[in-house]
């Protein structure tokens, strides 16, 4: 869910420029700055981020220039100049000062002479034209963002789609380990069944029947097949056109379940080895999939 894209446009002396970048997080995680001149359409900015993105932590940068030369008027403060005036009158009366007052002293004078730049009618508020640049410009940098983003994207559905590959390569394994597992455990147990002396070994039938609910302790039929069911709708996800992360995430969690049952139950010399495997890979997945939109 990385990615980078920087975009200006530049209409009738307005400038806009966006960058913006996105890094991994597990919920959609939006930081904007843009100037105060912005603040009426940050909330349409905010939603234009939230309809492209469904992951991440967006970082959008949006500023705004004149670069036309702007509108100015000169203010006098006629109020502070006269008593300004009225100070210099008395001064001179008592000989403390010479002259009159020119205009080169005014312009030294604080505050009495403001150079401003003209609002226009609308009293400050932010024109439509330059709201439609900003929103479009906003708009394109995000376009740029996402093809970043699915590149990446590409790159780490090949990865997992291997790595799902491993684990279902793993799990027809631990489901054969298991299978020869419990036939040997069955024959172990009418072995030592057999061997014991005529006064104990008690209803053949009901021995047989004790055997066969004591191995079927460790099947592991329900839990592979709800693996292979997540495996199945993982493809599922993953081929599809909506985000998928967090569902992806979600049924991690559920492998991660099915595994750890199969590890307590599953019998055989190497099952235990093989859902160690499974879980060191499955770890690797779930590391993948929080870069996954």
């Amino acid at each position: 869910m990385t990615g980078f894209a920087s975009l200006g446009r530049e209409v009738q002396g307005q400038k806009v420029t966006v960058t913006v970048k996105s890094v991994n997080h597990r919920f959609l995680d939006l930081a904007l700055r843009a100037p105060q001149s912005l603040a009426a359409i940050e909330a349409r900015l905010r939603a234009i981020v939230q309809q492209r993105v469904a992951r991440g932590r967006v970082e959008l940068a949006v500023s705004l220039e004149q670069s036309a030369d702007a509108q100015r008027e000169v203010v006098l403060n006629d109020a502070l100049l006269e008593r300004v005036g009225q100070a210099i009158a008395a001064a001179r009366e008592k000989g403390l000062v010479t002259g009159s007052l020119t205009a080169s002293d005014v312009l030294r004078i604080p505050q009495v002479l403001e150079i401003r730049q003209v609002t226009d009618a609308t009293g400050g508020e932010l024109a439509p034209d330059v709201a439609a640049l900003v929103e479009t410009t906003v708009s394109d940098a995000l376009d740029a963002l996402i093809v970043m983003r699915e590149t990446e994207g590409a790159f780490l559905r090949t990865d997992l789609d291997g790595r799902l590959l491993t684990l279902a390569s793993l799990t027809d394994r631990i489901e054969a380990e298991s299978r020869a597992g419990q036939a040997q455990r069955e024959v172990k147990l009418r072995e030592r069944l057999a061997a014991l002396p005529p006064d104990l070994q008690g209803d053949p039938s009901a021995m047989s029947q004790e055997i066969v609910r004591f191995v079927a302790r460790s099947d592991v039929d329900e839990e592979l097949v709800r693996l292979r069911a997540h495996f199945e709708h993982w493809s599922a996800l993953s081929g599809g056109p909506e985000p998928c992360g967090r569902k992806l995430d979600f049924l991690v969690q559920e492998m991660n379940r099915e595994i750890n049952t199969m590890g307590s139950k599953a019998e055989g010399s190497r099952a235990t080895e093989m859902v160690i495997e499974a879980k060191a890979e499955l770890e690797r997945v779930k590391e993948q999939v929080q870069n996954v939109e």
